[in-house]
């Protein structure tokens, strides 16, 4: 019998932690399929919402999103959905299974100079009572990775659509000589199957967060994004979608 997260998962309509990916950043080469992420062409972004005055837009298609073998489960619980276009990510996890997480690596000529980043995503199940900042149920339907690598200390920025984290929260921090992590919760709750537009200022967070807000800080080079669902933690169903990956430099 179907139910509600089976028929979710074949319609094409309607990591636990931070250090460890950056662990599995730093100590595995691209993994299997992921060569055609440095052969795929960068293309500027086709026109739409204004950019930011002075800046370049650069689309990261979902081709370029891969499965981070080291950090990531046997089953990959993404799909990409090409209709209705524009193309989308579909992430719908279901309970017992393994997290999973997909990464961007970013092509050369964004690794300095990206100074923001756009994108949309869709809640289509919260997990139950999920919440970033309570260990024991960090589970989100959907989180947006950022991450930057300076020699061999890594910077994260993890941007997370909870279930019950109050909106503006920042927790989940870490620093250590190898890794400095926070997580922002930037939304919370429904509406569910909406679909909603974000847009940080890469290189005001990371002096915010990593510089105590010195504004002429020097950002190191940018890495990639990562994209998750999960629900391991709570041992509930969680389901979501993004699209609209754009860098701007």
């Amino acid at each position: 019998m179907e139910t509600p997260l089976t028929l979710l998962a074949s319609s094409p309509l309607p990591l636990r932690s931070l250090p460890a990916l950056c662990a599995a950043l730093a100590f595995s080469g691209p993994a299997a399929g992921n060569e055609s992420q440095d052969a795929a062409p960068l293309r500027e972004a086709p026109p739409g919402p204004i950019a930011p005055r002075g800046l370049r837009a650069f689309a990261l298609e979902p081709g370029r999103f891969t499965v981070l073998e080291r950090e990531s489960g046997p089953h990959n619980y993404y799909r990409t959905v090409d209709e209705p276009p524009p193309p989308f990510i579909r992430g719908v996890y279901r309970p017992g299974l393994a997290t999973v997480i997909l990464f961007a690596q970013v092509p050369d000529e964004l690794r300095r100079g990206a100074r923001r980043l756009r994108w949309r995503w869709r809640a289509l199940v919260l997990p139950r009572q999920g919440n970033e900042c309570q260990g024991d149920r960090a589970d989100s339907a959907a989180n947006v990775y950022v991450t930057w690598r300076r020699g061999l200390r890594w910077y994260s920025l993890k941007f997370v659509w909870s279930t019950e984290a109050k909106e503006g929260s920042v927790c989940a921090g870490k620093r250590n000589p190898l890794v400095a992590q926070d997580s922002i919760v930037l939304r919370s709750g429904g509406p569910v199957g909406v679909w909603q537009d974000e847009e940080v200022d890469l290189e005001l967070l990371f002096r915010r967060h990593f510089e105590s807000g010195d504004l002429t800080a020097e950002l190191p080079d940018l890495a990639g994004i990562g994209i998750m669902t999960d629900g391991d933690q709570t041992r509930s169903a969680a389901a979501a979608d993004f699209a609209g990956f754009v860098l701007f430099k």
